[in-house]
């Protein structure tokens, strides 16, 4: 099935978001964060709403900006090209203290090793491709026809067309708790960053990397009810 490619290249290019410099891959990211002043905002929760200052002080002119990927960070520390690496100290290294004061790489490391859990969405790929293994025991309409005349029942038995649906079923909630935790921990991780550095820091979530988790959920589904029709028929060709 064409739609099932389509599902597990829309995830490796998910996943392979910040691992390496090359063209478009660090344009795919869970979330960014850098450096860039800009007014303050005051609440009547803070304590001492002059605390921005000190942090705008130590922020100093630095322009870093940091992007955080399922198995990679990549960073820009001077506004030129882009540096990534699965290592955040190995990044630390490359910059010098100035260019990164509030240490947004470690930061950055913090999400991508405590609240980034990709796992999910590889065991969803693994159940998705131990399905298409199965799929392709199933006989064609030639090889139907051809036994159509022997006593040998050409048609896959019902438990294993059950199989089948239950591992799509199983990668699609498994696809979405991800999606999910991938959106909810993207947007509160960008909002508490923001607003720690509030002045700055600025924090936002990728837009890519979301559009690719949820294009992925809706393209299993697809899969899924696509699986669950042509099965369900299947059975009901087998009992007839």
């Amino acid at each position: 099935m064409d739609i099932e490619y389509e599902f597990l290249h829309c995830v490796a290019i998910l996943l392979a978001g910040c691992s390496s410099s090359s063209p478009l891959i660090p344009s795919i990211f869970l979330i960014s964060i850098y450096y860039q002043k800009y007014t303050p905002v005051p609440s009547t929760a803070q304590v001492d709403f002059n605390a921005h200052n000190a942090i705008a002080v130590v922020a100093g002119d630095a322009v870093l900006q940091c992007r955080i990927g399922y198995f990679g960070i990549c960073i820009n520390p001077d506004g030129g090209s882009w540096l990534c690496s699965n290592n955040a100290t190995a990044l630390a290294n490359e910059i010098s203290m100035s260019q990164d004061p509030l240490n947004l790489i470690w930061l950055a490391s913090q999400f991508k090793d405590m609240i980034v859990f990709p796992y999910l969405t590889i065991i969803a790929i693994i159940l998705l491709f131990a399905s298409l293994l199965i799929l392709a025991t199933f006989p064609t309409s030639n090889d139907v026809i051809e036994d159509s005349d022997s006593s040998t029942n050409p048609y896959p038995k019902p438990a294993v067309t059950q199989v089948v649906i239950v591992l799509a079923v199983l990668a699609s909630v498994f696809v979405l708790v991800s999606v999910l935790w991938q959106h909810t921990a993207s947007v509160g991780a960008s909002i508490i960053a923001q607003d720690f550095g509030n002045g700055s820091v600025r924090s936002g979530v990728g837009t890519t990397a979301m559009v690719f988790g949820w294009f992925g959920f809706c393209l299993l589904v697809i899969i899924t009810i696509f699986l669950f029709t042509l099965l369900m028929a299947l059975n009901s060709e087998i009992a007839y």
